[in-house]
């Protein structure tokens, strides 16, 4: 319909004509360096990643360019599926803690001092 505003997808796959599946470069849109810093760390830890890397394209814009380059054939989707289940994982961890940790403060609060 002529009223409704087009959806973007979130994220874009952007290859070069004949490169292969280990060169890869990702259009996030509605993202910025929170997370983009991130998931470069986690995916960099990879071994088999020999290039990983962000821009911002303007400041104006709220899209990240992924760019990711793997040794010995490996697609470039994979350390990025793996890099964000990990950074998940990460966040997990440190909400828990932090849930884990305010519920001891209000548990120590509710207590009468001796």
């Amino acid at each position: 319909m002529a009223g409704e505003a087009e959806k973007k997808p979130i994220l874009e796959m952007v290859q070069a004509d004949g490169a292969d599946d280990g060169c890869v470069t990702f259009v996030m849109h509605n993202e910025d360096h929170t997370l983009g810093n991130s998931l470069r760390y986690m995916i960099m830890k990879n071994p088999d990643v020999e290039f990983c890397g962000y821009t911002i394209t303007h400041p104006s814009e709220s899209k990240i360019n992924f760019r990711i380059q793997t040794r010995g054939g490996i697609a470039a989707v994979e350390p990025l599926r793996s890099g964000l289940n990990d950074l998940h994982d990460v966040c997990q961890h440190v909400l828990n803690t932090f849930q884990a940790r305010v519920n001891e403060f209000k548990e120590a609060q509710e207590q009468p001092m001796d």
